[in-house]
């Protein structure tokens, strides 16, 4: 009969050490669920913030492309402007306001600046 109980006593204090040990367990559960759904959270933010630095960066890119196309545009028209030019005119080869050398032009003896949008482009002092 004393066996019996000392046994009833360790089922009974098994039993008692398993629900605390299922207890904590399911504590640690919680925390880690709590932590994943924070982690979640923390990405889905992340992942925003990210969308919109790249929407940025095309916003950005798209008007690099632009300035740089007007100021091919630009260089082409003066290019173009001073194609009959020679070298030897006294005129063209006097640096102009701002410090940039002057393109060689035969025209004239008049300094022209040309606009296109983001950039003033002086073209050449005898335009």
């Amino acid at each position: 009969m004393e066996a019996i109980k000392k046994k009833m006593q360790m089922l009974k204090l098994d039993k008692e050490n398993a629900l605390d040990r299922a207890e904590q367990a399911e504590a640690e559960q919680k925390q880690a669920e709590e932590r994943s759904k924070q982690l979640e959270d923390e990405l889905a933010a992340m992942q925003k913030k990210l969308k919109g630095t790249e929407d940025e960066l095309d916003k950005y890119s798209e008007a690099l492309k632009d300035a740089q196309e007007k100021l091919e545009l630009a260089e082409k028209k003066a290019a173009d402007v001073c194609m009959g030019c020679r070298v030897e005119d006294e005129c063209c080869l006097a640096p102009l306001p701002g410090g940039s050398a002057a393109l060689p032009c035969a025209l004239g003896t008049q300094e022209k600046s040309l606009s296109l949008g983001v950039l003033p482009v002086t073209l050449c002092r005898c335009l």
